[in-house]
């Protein structure tokens, strides 16, 4: 029997940062549920999907796959109107692109708050907060012009909500003399997620377009090493990272009618993180 509550099956579900470790997740189970899918991406490329998704997957023709700059009101409206032509005004959009300080980063962007670079602070609220701003208001646009409800999902982090805790990171200081503070920008550009998804929200409830904010926590990855993995694992509630696709379940909760009166909400899904 079709699960009417959760459908997503003919939505034209529109995810930036389609490419990267949890928008891939979100590509797959939305295809897989019967959408149609457009891939916005800054390094889009057929080799790139075919690595991520597969070749059949990847070749699906309900994947589409855009090269966008969401800095650039152009660059989106241009990913867009593509988008129109091949199903029509987006259903659903994912804002996922952004970009994180991992514990291997250099030390010219991962030093004292102090010191912090003015010039990759505005790379990071450019990214995260204002091309997030700029896809809301384009594709909130599109759905006003056309009479059309939708649902835009947020993607937020359990550093926006509360500070990181420096101490996971300090192991680097004394294996290699060299600090790595869990930067400013990044917790900045998501906090400000929340209120823009509340403001959004009740400016557009009665229009019918759901805002709401989906907050995961820290993720594996192969790349990690063993000394941050066991710092963060002992912090967390649950002894663990996620798994990159342990949100699926959430986005599509969120982008189906199981959430039809939910908006301005933030749904946080982090282990326990943020209940200590």
């Amino acid at each position: 029997m079709k699960d009417v509550l959760f459908d997503v099956s003919e939505k034209i579900v529109v995810i930036t940062g389609g490419l990267g470790q949890i928008g891939a997740e979100f590509v797959k189970e939305f295809h897989a549920r019967g959408s149609h899918v457009a891939v916005l991406s800054r390094s889009a490329s057929a080799e790139k999907a075919e690595q991520v998704f597969g070749k059949e997957l990847a070749s699906s023709d309900r994947i589409g796959l855009f090269s966008v700059d969401i800095t650039n009101k152009h660059s989106i409206n241009t990913a867009l109107d593509s988008i129109e032509s091949r199903w029509g005004v987006a259903d659903v959009l994912i804002n996922n692109a952004g970009i994180d300080t991992q514990p291997s980063a250099p030390p010219e962007v991962s030093g004292p708050f102090e010191q912090f670079p003015e010039d990759i602070f505005r790379e990071v609220i450019e990214t995260n907060l204002t091309g997030t701003f700029l896809m809301t208001q384009a594709v909130g646009a599109r759905l006003i012009a056309g009479n059309k409800k939708g649902s835009i999902i947020n993607i937020g982090s359990i550093y926006g909500m509360v500070s990181p805790v420096q101490e996971i990171y300090a192991y680097k200081e004394e294996m290699t003399g060299i600090p790595f503070i869990k930067p400013v920008a990044y917790c900045a550009a998501k906090s400000g997620l929340y209120n823009l998804t509340r403001y959004c929200a009740t400016y557009w409830a009665k229009k019918g377009i759901r805002v709401n904010t989906l907050t995961p926590s820290g993720v594996w990855r192969e790349t990690q090493d063993e000394y941050f993995r066991a710092n963060y694992h002992a912090r967390m509630p649950m002894g663990r990272m996620a798994q990159a696709d342990e949100f699926n379940g959430s986005v599509i909760f969120l982008a189906s009618d199981a959430s039809s009166y939910m908006t301005g909400s933030n749904l946080v899904v982090d282990g326990g993180w943020t209940a200590w």
